[in-house]
């Protein structure tokens, strides 16, 4: 297994709430988000969402596709979402929200292994190209979001 550290930021120009409810409904993140073709809630949550298990299909930017399912265990209104992700990929993922005069700051830290044989063997060849897809799909989740949010 190959473990990667991600951390990405975003400014989005809409409120806290805004922001807040898109990331919130991620069965709804491929209308927005180009890189996810899939998102299937496998098992609810509670009403705060803690509990719920998604399995999310990827297409990314390199051309493969990665699945893999994510189970919310924290949910800090207007604030967290925390999971554990498991699958094709295995960690953490942590969505973090903050706002200042009407403008959202998101910070996503994502600690995961691959799962995948190939991927495995060909990381210490490619490693700098999956950080590379990496950013241009947390890039397109940006672009999205901004524009979902601006329909809002």
């Amino acid at each position: 297994m190959k473990n990667y550290t991600f951390v990405t930021h975003w400014t989005i120009n809409a409120p806290v709430k805004t922001v807040w409810a898109v990331i919130k409904d991620s069965p709804n993140w491929p209308t927005w988000w180009k890189a996810l073709k899939k998102v299937v809630i496998l098992k609810k949550g509670d009403s705060a969402g803690t509990g719920e298990i998604t399995e999310a299909t990827w297409r990314t930017a390199l051309p493969y596709t990665i699945k893999f399912q994510f189970e919310t265990t924290e949910v800090i209104d207007y604030q967290r979402i925390a999971g554990h992700a498991f699958g094709e990929l295995e960690g953490v993922g942590v969505w973090s929200f903050s706002e200042t005069d009407g403008v959202t700051h998101v910070r996503y830290d994502w600690n995961v292994a691959t799962h995948k044989s190939w991927m495995n063997a060909l990381a210490p060849l490619l490693e700098p190209a999956f950080r590379w897809n990496h950013d241009i799909v947390m890039r397109w989740g940006e672009e999205g979001l901004r524009r979902r949010c601006a329909e809002q």
